[in-house]
Formats: structure tokens, C-alpha cells, sequence
């Protein structure tokens, strides 16, 4: 029996700022759906069309059949936690970045706790040339993946030879609502901003375009856009806004975590500052009071995710630092959403 929680008015306002106009109290499934950049999960398997000669037991990484089963297992523990003890279980969705392929998700799933829910994967190979993926897992008995297919991202002017990773659409049914999940990672900074912004006018596009088709379709986008909520890329090219006031008919996408960053809040660290480029964003179709409700949004910052001491205490625990094995988990915390669905016939 899916979890649901009871809960008051004043409790929504107090944790969420859902203040719909419900007699006094009402029950609600709660469905938790997260985001994770898992910093390069790779197998030990050469691929010769991906540069990925870094991350077998004879490259510069000498990773090992022994640490990729560290990193599965760690992973699935870690992924198992989001949002489990609002949502009663492990997410129902869960986006990836940074794995290698398909066969990696498919790994990580048969580890425990993960293994005891029926997960399957969706993953699209794209041209990233250090070889690695957005993917998704997803439980069976909670969401109906319909269709999936991915689009590449393709900018006029680049760098000779730029490539990066596809922009994964996965349509399905939640609660009986209709639900598209977008997965991203879009240009590192190591790219100008200008390709990120263009990474952003495509992801809008692809929006746009299952909304013509379908309207009133509920959308989560997700990913690592290695952008903050409140840069160009996300705030004029994808258009998402950080105030619920803000959204309307027009500008129909909410970024809860505008508001998680102007109060100093991250999801990686770099030279002594909080950037939070792991975001979940959804249409204005989920701050409405009736089918799939946005409730609130958080950051995963378990303690076993935070460097333990030195000069780095409190930073996300990385698997590699200075490209020195160092064990962790991953450069990133990963971040959740809940989505309420009003239970029926009580």
C-alpha cells in the first residue's frame, strides 16, 4: 500500500507553502522525485567509440572493479534515502548524471536497498566524448513510462568537435496523471554561457512542443545545468521563475530552488563559494490544488555526503579529489521534490 500522509492547512504552510483551500484536512499520496550527478560512474569495460581510458584499473584513475562496486553500492544507498522518510520508499524517479551507460543503471539497480523495489532504467547514448550519460530510473509499481527518446544539442559557431550530452524526454503516468520527466546536463563551465543559454532555449522547445501536443501536461525538468536559478540560462532562455506569482499561462515553469539559493543554499562548492546548479523545476499545472500538487523542494546534504575534516569540511565528499582516490560519494548532494495526489474515496 503506497504511503500517504495526513496533514492540516497549517501544517502544509509551515512546511511547504502549499496554502490551497481545503476543508480542514485532507490525505495525500506523497511521491518523492529526485536528481543526482553521481560524478562519473563508469564500469571497467573499455569502450572504444568513449574516451573513457581514465576509468579502467590501468588509467590515470586505476579504477578498479572493487571501487565500481563501492560507488554502486554507495550510490544505491545514498539514492535509496531521497525523500524516503516523507515519501514511505525510495524515489519513484530518479534522474542520473554522469553514468557511463545504460548497463551501469542497470548495476546500480540490482544493489540493496534498490534491489527490493521493481526499478527499471531509461538511458539514450549521447555524443558526449568523455563518455558519460543523463539517465533515469524509475519504479514500475508507481510510474508507466509510455515513450522516451532523447535530443542532442547542437550550437551554431561552437568550438570545433563540441559535443555534450543529450537532452533525455521520459513521458508516463503517475498517480493516473500524465507526467514528462526531462533529464539535463547541459555545458560545464569550463563552455562559455552562451551554450548553456542555448542548451536552455532547446530544453524550452522540447517543452513547448509536448505541451502543444498534450496540453495541461504535468513537467518535472531536472538536471545538473551548471548554471544557478538565477542566471540567463535559467531564468530568460529556459524561462523558469522563482516566485510563484511569477508564473503564469505564458511563463509556466517554477524553480523552487531560486529561492534555496538567494538564502545561500548549494549543492557544490568551488573556492569557497556555493553554486547550486542541481535543480528540479516544475509546470504551473503542479501549483494548481487538484491532481499532481508541487509541495516542497530540498537538499539531500546527508552527513556521509560531507567531507569529513580538513580545509574541505562540509563540501560534498567526492569520489576523486585532485584526482586522487578519495572514496567519497559524489562532488554533488542531490536534491528532491515532493508531489502530493489527493487520495479518493476515503
Amino acid at each position: 500500500m503506497r504511503f500517504f500522509v495526513r496533514l492540516s492547512i497549517l501544517m502544509l504552510l509551515f512546511l511547504g507553502g502549499v496554502s490551497f483551500g481545503y476543508a480542514q484536512q485532507g490525505e495525500f499520496n506523497v511521491y518523492n522525485v529526485a536528481f543526482y550527478n553521481v560524478e562519473n560512474l563508469f564500469d571497467v569495460i573499455n569502450d572504444p567509440n568513449k574516451n573513457d581510458e581514465d576509468f579502467l584499473p590501468d588509467g590515470d584513475y586505476k579504477w578498479t572493479q572493487k571501487r565500481y562496486e563501492l560507488k554502486l553500492s554507495q550510490m544505491a544507498n545514498v539514492i535509496s534515502k531521497l525523500g524516503a522518510a516523507k515519501a514511505g520508499g525510495p524515489p519513484v524517479i530518479c534522474g542520473i548524471a554522469e553514468v557511463e551507460n545504460e548497463q551501469c543503471l542497470r548495476d546500480l539497480i540490482a544493489r540493496p536497498p534498490l534491489s527490493d523495489y521493481p526499478y527499471e532504467v531509461v538511458l539514450v547514448e549521447g555524443p558526449d566524448k568523455r563518455g558519460v550519460d543523463v539517465g533515469l530510473i524509475y519504479r514500475t509499481d508507481l510510474f508507466k513510462v509510455e515513450k522516451f527518446h532523447a535530443r542532442e544539442l547542437w550550437i551554431n559557431n561552437a568550438y570545433k568537435g563540441f559535443a555534450t550530452r543529450n537532452q533525455l524526454v521520459v513521458e508516463g503516468e503517475m498517480a493516473g496523471e500524465p507526467l514528462a520527466v526531462l533529464v539535463n546536463h547541459w555545458p560545464s563551465r569550463r563552455a562559455k554561457s552562451w551554450y548553456r543559454e542555448e542548451a536552455g532555449k532547446l530544453q524550452r522547445q522540447i517543452i513547448d512542443e509536448l505541451r502543444a501536443e498534450k496540453p495541461g501536461m504535468n513537467v518535472v525538468v531536472m538536471g545538473d545545468f551548471n548554471d544557478d536559478p538565477v542566471n540567463k540560462s535559467m531564468t530568460k532562455a529556459l524561462g523558469a521563475k522563482g516566485k510563484k506569482s511569477e508564473v503564469t499561462d505564458k511563463d509556466y515553469l517554477y524553480n523552487p530552488m531560486y529561492k534555496m539559493y538567494k538564502n545561500g543554499q548549494g549543492t557544490l562548492a568551488y573556492r569557497d563559494n556555493w553554486n547550486l546548479f542541481d535543480q528540479i523545476i516544475v509546470s504551473k499545472e503542479m501549483l494548481n490544488k487538484e491532481g499532481l500538487i508541487y509541495y516542497k523542494a530540498e537538499i539531500c546534504n546527508f552527513d556521509e555526503l560531507k567531507n569529513p575534516n580538513g580545509r574541505y569540511k562540509g563540501y560534498p565528499f567526492r569520489t576523486y579529489a585532485g584526482g586522487n582516490y578519495a572514496g567519497g560519494y559524489s562532488d554533488h548532494f542531490p536534491v528532491v521534490i515532493y508531489l502530493l495526489k489527493e487520495k479518493t474515496g476515503l
